[in-house]
């Protein structure tokens, strides 16, 4: 005799089962794609403006250069080190934490790729869970480079200038400009400066082309306040927070280097010169368990040593919004360890400041564009 209220209620178990299977199958396969072949991520600062724009959304490719063994096993699928819509609520544990292997790619990273890698300076977390960044490889391993006028040099000839490369300018002017007038000519990130004019990131073709209104006085490069005077920045003008942080340097981003990029199999003698600029690249980036540096002398494992070889590569990134870029600049180097994947193209772009009802809201005519 059946018992139909049975039969049902099994049918309805094995209806959960196998919804459960799906749903952890589709979880696992998701996983392993983002973490052995392709990645998405999403433009949230104007640092590689105008190649990237805020809200673009990319396809980052990890087989280019190789995917990484994870460092930090105890996470939430499908995060990285914070669960959704939190700001401080950790979706990972450290209790074990594994040393990190690539998987041999088809690529290296080579000059001009537009790399996402893990930012070298938040030592506080696990490598693999230091935020992405995204900015432009200049400068590989045994490159030497200087930044000169704000025109970067790569072993001493001109490197290659990205076709959206934008720089900082102030307008001066005692009138009000529209939005509409800043749009006209392609410019969307501007700050009013009272009574005096307006500061703009913006591609050098087009911030010129203001020069010809009637209401614009002048058009400063790269501006800076010295004596109460706006002025563009010089090489007299130190800024104490780039790399390597040192007033023995008295860089600043338009006049930087030279810098020598380390590369793997690189000896390098133990001297102050060599210690200030590789100093903080042996103390937290070449996985030494026991090192210290003290008056221009590099003691390892108690022993103090007169020469070092450095164990992997390093890379020199910088942002295409060159005025508006935290990067190697101000950090340091990348080391290959932090390398995630190569960007690839945008898959769709939002633009943040239209209503998520508007019809433009969806840049069309950037979506499967290539980023070059």
């Amino acid at each position: 005799m059946r018992l139909p209220f049975f039969n049902k209620k099994k049918k309805k178990e094995k209806k959960k089962e196998s919804w459960g299977e799906a749903l952890l199958f589709a979880i696992v396969a998701a996983t392993i794609i983002r973490w052995a072949t392709v990645e998405a991520f999403v433009i949230p600062t104007p640092s590689m403006e105008g190649t990237l724009l805020v809200g673009d959304y990319l396809f980052v490719s990890k087989l280019h250069y190789g995917p990484r063994t994870p460092i930090t096993p105890l996470q939430l699928p499908l995060t990285h080190r914070r669960f959704y819509f939190t700001e401080n609520v950790p979706s990972y544990l450290d209790w074990i934490q594994l040393p990190q292997y690539r998987i041999p790619g088809f690529s290296e990273v080579k000059r001009n790729d537009a790399v996402v890698f893990n930012y070298p300076e938040e030592l506080q977390y696990p490598l693999d869970l230091r935020e992405y960044y995204i900015k432009r490889c200049v400068a590989i391993p045994g490159d030497k480079l200087q930044v000169k006028n704000a025109e970067l040099y790569i072993n001493d000839e001109k490197a290659y200038v990205p076709e959206d490369i934008q720089f900082s300018y102030f307008i001066k002017t005692t009138q009000t400009i529209r939005d509409r007038v800043f749009e006209d000519y392609n410019i969307w990130d501007k700050n009013y400066v009272g009574g005096q004019g307006y500061t703009v990131h913006a591609k050098p073709k087009d911030v010129e082309k203001m020069r010809s209104l009637s209401f614009v006085e002048d058009i400063i490069f790269s501006p800076t306040l010295r004596n109460g005077e706006i002025v563009s920045l010089d090489s007299t003008d130190s800024e104490p927070s780039t790399f390597p942080k040192t007033p023995e340097t008295s860089w600043n981003k338009d006049f930087y280097g030279p810098i020598v990029v380390p590369t793997e199999g690189q000896t390098i003698q133990v001297n102050h010169e060599n210690m200030l600029m590789y100093g903080d690249v042996l103390r937290y980036y070449e996985h030494l368990e026991d090192v210290k540096i003290s008056d221009d002398r590099l003691y390892i494992n108690g022993e103090e040593v007169s020469e070092y070889t450095f164990k992997q590569n390093y890379y020199f990134m910088m942002g295409d919004n060159r005025h508006n870029s935290w990067d190697s600049r101000y950090w340091g180097f990348v080391p290959e360890d932090h390398v995630v994947g190569k960007a690839l193209f945008i898959w769709m772009s939002l633009d943040p400041n239209k209503s998520l009802f508007s019809l433009d809201k969806v840049r069309w005519d950037r979506l499967f564009n290539g980023i070059n």
